[in-house]
């Protein structure tokens, strides 16, 4: 067996093991474990990924299988303790070691991109925000809204900042790492990620405050990741396109409206 492939294996075991330890913590300690989780799998990605070349990996080659686990972390929560818990444990392993694998596809062909391996990481990344958005919803207080409580007023404000930017940070690091997938620019890929962080900021404010119930909220936002994804798939140069100003223009006017939407909405 190729060692790496074993190293892939071992640190996707040792990733889904935190996950599942960490099911019965509560309140801040999530996240903490949440970050812990995160650093493990970009310190081991770093190692498990590594094929002797002498450039090394790429971070943003760890970033998918990290937010994978992470993700898995908070996600995991939604899933009552008792038997339900051995499916969604595998269910976390098979996402981790998918993210490594997809990731080592990549690395095995640097020059030419083949359409399936694009697919499969961007796969990935769906499934990893959508686990994470919901598992943020479920570890902020009054965050995920129940159908006998659909009400914006349930959130506090500190809950609400806490959800958009944590949402915010999952899509920056998801988004960065698909639009290197386009473009070896780190300046271009930084600024699709800024971009995928407002986009998914805004959503999430404004899902909330019409209060959909349960995993809806967080379904709509991987559509919308998903349709941001495909509307950024060929980048622009930032100097010399005015598209994007009007992109800034856009996401700002929007961000204004539904921090005054739900601003209106608690007094």
């Amino acid at each position: 067996m190729d060692p790496r492939r074993s190293t892939r294996r071992e640190l996707a075991v040792l990733a889904t093991t935190l996950v599942a330890l960490s099911r019965p913590l509560e309140g801040d300690l999530v996240w903490l474990v949440g970050g812990l989780v995160l650093a493990t799998v970009i310190l081991g990605g770093l190692q498990a990924l590594d094929a002797g070349e002498p450039r090394g990996v790429a971070i943003e080659s760890v970033i998918t299988p990290a937010v994978a686990a992470a993700a898995s972390v908070v996600a995991i929560r939604l899933v009552p303790i008792g038997l339900l818990l051995l499916p969604a444990v595998l269910l976390a392993y098979l996402l981790i070691e998918r993210a490594l694998i997809a990731e080592a596809q990549l690395l095995a062909r640097p020059t030419v991109l083949a359409p399936e391996d694009r697919n499969a990481l961007t796969v990935v990344a769906l499934v990893s925000g959508f686990l994470a958005f919901a598992g943020i919803a479920g570890v902020v207080p009054g965050a995920l809204v129940e159908p006998a409580d659909a009400s914006a007023a349930g959130l506090s404000e500190v809950g609400l900042v806490t959800l958009v930017a944590a949402d915010a940070l999952v899509a920056a690091l998801l988004g960065f790492r698909l639009a290197l997938l386009e473009s070896p620019s780190i300046r271009a890929a930084a600024w699709a990620g800024a971009t995928y962080a407002a986009v998914i900021a805004i959503g999430a404010a404004a899902f909330r405050a019409i209060a959909l119930p349960r995993l809806v909220g967080p379904a709509l936002l991987t559509l919308l990741f998903y349709l941001w994804s495909a509307y950024s798939r060929h980048p622009r140069r930032l100097r010399d396109d005015r598209r994007h100003l009007a992109e800034v223009g856009v996401l700002a006017a929007l961000g204004l409206a539904v921090v005054a939407w739900n601003l209106l909405l608690r007094r």
